[in-house]
């Protein structure tokens, strides 16, 4: 854990997030991979339970945040529900949702969830955001929360964004890089000032920008080439550098190219390169898939060279293989892993006996997941609604999410 290295931080941030789940049931992180799905065709024949089930929208990608979920449908349709404390749902309200609700009815191609705000972008190449704002994470130009999206800057080039616990960055069709919300730890990208940032800011001048990922007080991403990159807090060595020096513009992980994939966690990042599974930082929960303290350089998990997908949040890791199968390790106290239990997992537990695990994938305090048939599957902490069964009850093992028809 980081207590040792970054105790005030991580205390100030989990006695914030304590806060937050009493007043409304939360908790922190996030990170969306998107696959393009079909759905499938409603039998004629089928009784109406059968019909309406089968009319269900099916699911194009999905994120996880503190205590809410979004979705995208195959139709680019957005849907939101769990904890609204700060309008995070998007809905106009700030009241919680069991089940999924849809946000308007615009079409979308990509959304990432943070701790308390949603960000989205329209099939026109607009940026959206909504929920909590008092570090600037909506990039309105404001610190005011927002229940109903509000769009950021006039731009129609955005490719994809992804939301951290307290700020944002995201990716231009340009290849460039923009970042905005909270800079205390140097999370940016662009140096020590400003602070707090209302609006995107450029992070350099590179233009080969092909993926991003936002932790709570760190950032990384991968180039063109398939370098990668961080920046931000390196109190346990989540940017991989080999030390704990905090880098305040982004810094290359290795030499190695052939990064296909990388996603940052709380304290901790994970990555793909070449099939093979790579994490390092902060360890406390085994969020790194093996046993020992944190890790300051990226140390492989296992031998296996069929990794595809991976995703981090909080202290809980995910990933996918080649197979199909879909594996988790880290902090379980909600049952987040998946594996039936609440027992915390320093190496790769198989979700189940399923192999079509071979959609979307993001995991906070609960995990997501799409299959072959773009089905939706969610699990662990349920305290905000955030499983979409109409209850607040945990589970330890994926139960499926339909999206209203």
């Amino acid at each position: 854990m980081s207590g040792y290295q970054d105790g005030r931080l991580r205390a100030r941030w989990r006695r914030a997030t304590k806060l937050l789940v009493a007043a409304a049931a939360m908790s922190a992180g996030s990170l969306v991979l998107t696959t393009a799905l079909t759905a499938g065709t409603a039998n004629a024949a089928a009784g109406p339970v059968e019909r309406a089930a089968l009319a269900a929208p099916t699911v194009a990608s999905v994120t996880t945040g503190g205590a809410h979920t979004c979705a995208i449908s195959t139709g680019g349709g957005l849907w939101c529900w769990g904890s609204n404390y700060g309008g995070q749902l998007g809905d106009g309200t700030t009241t919680n949702r069991g089940t999924p609700a849809r946000v308007g009815t615009a079409t979308w191609t990509n959304v990432d969830a943070g701790s308390g705000h949603t960000c989205a972008v329209r099939t026109d190449g607009t940026l959206w955001c909504w929920g909590s704002n008092f570090r600037g994470q909506l990039g309105d130009g404001t610190t005011t929360s927002r229940s109903a999206p509000v769009q950021v800057g006039t731009a129609t080039t955005w490719a994809g964004v992804d939301a951290g616990p307290t700020h944002t960055c995201a990716i231009r069709t340009d290849g460039t890089l923009w970042c905005w919300g909270f800079n205390r730890t140097t999370q940016l990208g662009v140096g020590t000032s400003p602070y707090v940032a209302n609006t995107p800011l450029q992070v350099g001048t590179a233009t080969d920008w092909v993926s991003v990922s936002t932790g709570f007080g760190h950032t990384c991403g991968i180039r063109t080439g398939g370098t990668l990159w961080c920046w931000g807090s390196s109190s346990d060595g989540q940017l991989g550098l080999g030390n704990l020096a905090p880098q305040t513009a982004p810094a290359q992980v290795g030499t190695a190219t052939g990064w296909t994939g990388v996603t940052a966690g709380y304290a901790h990042t994970c990555g793909i390169r070449s099939g093979a599974l790579w994490c390092w930082g902060e360890n406390g929960y085994g969020q790194l898939g093996v046993s020992g303290t944190y890790r300051t350089a990226p140390v492989q998990i296992g031998a296996a060279t069929t990794w595809t997908r991976i995703a981090a949040g909080s202290d809980t890791s995910c990933a996918s293989r080649t197979d199909g199968t879909l594996w988790c390790w880290g902090k379980n106290s909600g049952g987040q892993v998946g594996d039936g239990s609440t027992t915390h997992r320093f190496a790769p537990v198989q979700v189940g006996a399923a192999t079509t695990w071979t959609g979307g994938l993001a995991v906070t305090d609960h995990g997501c997941g799409i299959r072959t048939d773009a089905a939706l599957w969610c699990w662990g902490d349920n305290s905000g609604g955030q499983l979409g069964d109409g209850t607040t009850v945990n589970r330890s093992t994926p139960g499926q999410v339909t999206l209203p028809a």
